[in-house]
């Protein structure tokens, strides 16, 4: 097949269906790509600090899902593929690192032991009878994962443990995101029957995961993968054009673009921009799908990269209580979680700030000044003197993350289902957070593109 196909956005989304797009139509196909930004990439972005490569963005996928390690390998990238080292994050909680909760669900915990010294016996109480309590639990219902926890375990619990592991992956605090959405394998033990929330989560993390690494990275970090993409999709990347629309021209798809060359007479149009720009660019083409789009909330953060002289925390990062006294969310000891990262002249770590309704409004220099602040707090409380910035970069993401709100998924599927043929859209807002979500969501994407584009000819 040929084919004339327009993708709007040029991150993981967007060149992964340019890539699918170019394998199923073949060299004579004409494949677009648009992207407001200087560059392509999208959230995966590197920076050099301390003299060392970093990604300031997306930083790891999990290995155990197929989409982003299938996509890897066929872009020959296999070897490339690194795994964290041997140690895990703490917990920072009143005033003092903690161990990670073990075994846990997203920070869900299988028994109170698991939460050590985070809780106090009162709240211990509360999870060891928990399940003596009655449950009001509907089968299919989609609530807040923070209000069911909080209920049958106590808020302590969601301050101190899911809201640090969630927020890193959300953005959000536990009480704005979906106990379908955020934790589905709880929602599915649920609806299968499980009594309580501690035999739900004994279900779950008594099933066997599997061996090996969870987490990967590539040695060169994502630009790598943005970079390979590009060679083996062969599209035409136009930087710095923003696209304001999508229309229907008959059979076909014009684009509303601010750019001289021609975006007329498309065969389909894969929209791989944020859900809340989707909505703005199909209003036209598709209302319905639209207006349920448009209602996606964005979660903003920021990432301060920097480089430290000095030893750093023997730990693979600090996830940061939600009740807890620190500016940032998090720390990612990058040259201790990275065996690749380490050995150069100074230790490299991120600290990332912002949640949902929470906006990252700091300048630049306040918030390498808090990130800095911050972690002497922690190396202090970790026995270690107050390290040494020798280098500092922050790249701001002010809307980086949709928000995975009770009902979310089955909106996205319901909007989703009103677009038409030769539309397709992709991205981080309608399956899933994260590198192998994207990476599924544009390749069905993209398949459903071809079919459209086969009934053309």
């Amino acid at each position: 097949m040929s084919g004339r196909v327009a993708v709007v956005g040029a991150g993981v989304s967007g060149l992964t269906g340019a890539y699918d797009l170019r394998r199923g139509l073949g060299d004579d196909a004409h494949i677009d790509v648009f992207t407001a930004e200087s560059t392509p990439g999208g959230l995966l972005r590197a920076a050099t600090v301390g003299g060392v490569s970093m990604d300031v963005g997306a930083e790891a996928f999990i290995v155990r899902r197929p989409e982003a390690l299938d996509l890897v390998t066929e872009l020959g990238l296999a070897d490339q593929i690194v795994s964290p080292g041997g140690l895990r994050p703490a917990v920072w909680s009143d005033g003092r690192l903690h161990p990670l909760p073990a075994p846990a669900l997203m920070g869900v915990p299988a028994t109170a032991d698991a939460l050590g010294s985070l809780i106090d016996d009162d709240a211990r109480r509360v999870i060891d009878t928990e399940s003596d309590r009655p449950m009001d639990w509907t089968v299919g219902a989609d609530v807040s994962v923070g209000e069911f926890v909080a209920e049958r375990f106590g808020d302590a619990v969601v301050a101190r443990s899911v809201d640090p592991m969630l927020g890193g992956v959300y953005s959000a605090l536990a009480r704005d995101l979906g106990v379908r959405e955020a934790i589905p394998a709880l929602a599915q033990a649920l609806d299968a029957g499980a009594p309580s929330l501690t035999a739900a989560v004994a279900r779950v993390t008594g099933r066997p995961a599997g061996s090996g690494p969870v987490f990967g990275a590539l040695r060169g970090g994502y630009r790598m993968l943005v970079d390979s993409l590009i060679g083996a999709a062969r599209p035409s990347v136009h930087t710095g054009v923003a696209v304001r629309g999508v229309r229907a021209a008959g059979r076909r798809f014009d684009l509303d673009a601010d750019t001289s060359i021609d975006t007329t007479g498309y065969d389909a149009v894969l929209v791989a921009a944020p859900v809340w720009a989707a909505a703005e660019l199909l209003t036209e083409v598709a209302a319905e799908a639209a207006t349920g789009f448009g209602r996606v909330r964005a979660a903003g953060s920021a990432v301060v990269a920097v480089a430290v002289d000095g030893p750093t925390p023997e730990h693979s990062g600090v996830l940061v209580a939600s009740d807890a006294d620190l500016s940032l969310k998090a720390i990612t000891l990058s040259s201790r979680k990275w065996p690749h990262l380490a050995g150069g002249d100074h230790a490299v770590l991120r600290a990332s700030f912002g949640r949902l309704g929470q906006p990252v409004t700091a300048d630049d220099a306040d918030l390498v000044h808090r990130a800095t602040a911050d972690l002497g707090t922690v190396f202090d409380a970790a026995g270690l003197p107050a390290p040494t910035v020798v280098d500092a970069t922050v790249q701001r993401w002010p809307a980086g993350l949709p928000h995975y709100g009770p009902g979310h998924l089955a909106a996205m599927a319901s909007a989703s289902a009103a677009l038409p043929d030769g539309v397709a859209v992709a991205g981080s807002g309608y399956r899933g957070v994260g590198v192998p979500a994207c990476i599924g969501t544009a390749r069905d994407g993209a398949e459903r593109l071809l079919r459209h584009v086969n009934a053309l000819t």
